[in-house]
């Protein structure tokens, strides 16, 4: 038996790759789906089965695209329905993969059809459960995404706990707990940076396994503080249950190079957006007339997910040199099938070009503090809302980056805004964005609050997140 688990941090995401006696079962793929291919023909293995622990929100799943390469079965928990072959699998139902077992739970509640997979060695006994969104290390899962017009978050809630109390915390303290996401997923509210555990560990450690909790409780601690879901996910949750583009022929169509008068054609009138996907440092030198930033040395997919709100638009990249397939795969994962090409020769064949370009203004978090104890200054702060409950630079207005498009009308073209974050990615982001809309007064806090707060410059007591 082999067990790998292949996690992505931009997504925080663990897809899993089972193997026993030449045959394996693939849970939770990504959308790039030829490293799975690639890793069971090196093994001499044929995938066999799919496993979908449940329709994923915050990611588009490859697993369509991995059934019509291999003939592997989709495998779904009860009740789901979709628009290609699946099979849909009944609670206690038990699959063979070589000499492994592998039983399905059903325990909604995240979303109805959600499941969680037990795998038994070959001498039958419980090793491992791969529990989707139901149980992540640290938390469960947000119980508000699956919401119709005769069922409430809380009637979700309900069924998590019974899903827990019924199907999971029954098994043995050494089963090992793979979960489909860790630290930095929009799918729960206090994941644990670590990706494997033991369900022991989380019954002494999990707030949501207490054993002395009621079922009202439990509502109302998993519900406390959850906030809204990014725009992307009910779009991308309706992909994995409708079907998709092949993958290949969205990188064929996306990863093309551009010259910059092509490039500004498709940009001037098919109305393509301009992303910038270089460091952030890169983009404050210089940058195309209203691109946008979010970079890929960052949350780069999520925040893709979170601030463009068609995902059919339209998009042509920027990229560092050698990096447009990333790009173009990493758009694809959030489902934003719809890039048509990167600048060939980056910023420096623009300007050859004799195209305009323009640069962000960013200082740093010692010449921010003495500005802002000399002069009376208009400081935006774009972290979360619970970054900025917990300490905050006193009087600076917030402007969460999460909903800077719906309320962009909070804040003033007439003043000039110095814009930070935690660190300076988030910034350059929100100060991206902002220009392109018409905001040309803003002026960077490079190293963010971290930067900030080694400077003397007064913050308000900070307050455990956990408290708020």
């Amino acid at each position: 038996m082999k067990i790998e688990q292949l996690y992505t941090g931009c997504l925080a995401q663990g897809a899993y790759y089972i193997e026993s006696e030449g045959e394996v079962a693939i849970i939770d793929p990504l959308r790039e789906i030829q490293q799975y291919i690639d890793k069971a023909a090196s093994n001499k293995c044929k995938i066999k089965y799919i496993l979908e622990t449940h329709f994923h929100a915050d990611f588009v799943s490859g697993h369509v695209d991995l059934a019509n390469k291999t003939g592997a079965t989709i495998v779904f928990g009860p009740g789901a329905t979709t628009d290609y072959d699946i099979y849909s699998a009944v609670d206690g139902e038990e699959l063979k993969v070589g000499k492994i077992t592998i039983k399905v739970l059903h325990t909604p509640g995240h979303t109805l059809e959600s499941v969680t997979y037990l795998l038994k060695d070959e001498n039958g006994k419980d090793h491992a459960i791969f529990s989707g969104d139901t149980l992540f290390l640290g938390d469960v899962g947000r119980p508000d995404l699956a919401i119709k017009s005769d069922l409430t978050k809380e009637d979700l809630a309900e069924m998590l706990f019974d899903s827990l109390r019924n199907k999971i915390m029954t098994l043995a303290d050494d089963v090992i707990v793979y979960p489909a996401h860790g630290a930095g997923s929009a799918c729960g509210k206090n994941l644990s940076k670590e990706t494997v555990g033991v369900l022991g560990e989380q019954k002494k450690t999990n707030y949501a396994l207490r054993a002395d909790m009621t079922k009202a409780e439990f509502v109302k601690e998993v519900l406390d503080g959850i906030a809204p879901p990014p725009q992307y996910f009910a779009k991308n949750a309706m992909m994995n249950k409708m079907g998709y583009d092949a993958f290949d022929t969205v990188l064929k169509t996306g990863d093309v190079a551009l010259n910059p008068e092509e490039f500004e054609t498709l940009a001037n009138h098919k109305s393509a957006l301009v992303l910038d996907v270089r460091p952030q440092s890169d983009f404050i030198k210089s940058h195309i007339p209203n691109s946008i930033f979010i970079g890929l040395n960052g949350q780069f997919a999520p925040w893709v997910g979170a601030l463009i709100t068609d995902i059919k638009q339209p998009i042509i990249l920027v990229v560092p040199e050698g990096k447009s397939s990333e790009a173009v795969t990493r758009l694809s994962r959030v489902g934003y099938d719809n890039t048509l090409g990167y600048l060939k020769g980056g910023i420096d064949a623009w300007q050859a070009a004799g195209k305009a370009i323009e640069t962000l203004t960013s200082i740093s978090a010692e010449a921010f503090a003495n500005k802002a104890k000399t002069s009376a200054i208009h400081i935006l702060d774009v972290r979360k809302d619970g970054e900025y409950q917990a300490s905050h630079i006193e009087n600076a207005q917030h402007l969460s980056l999460d909903f800077i498009n719906q309320k962009m009308n909070e804040i003033s073209k007439d003043k000039t805004y110095y814009v930070h974050c935690a660190g300076g990615y988030r910034s350059v982001i929100a100060a991206s964005i902002l220009k392109a809309r018409g905001f040309d007064k803003l002026i960077d806090v490079a190293g963010g609050f971290g930067a900030i707060k080694k400077t003397d410059l007064p913050t308000t007591d900070f307050v455990c997140p956990s408290t708020l």
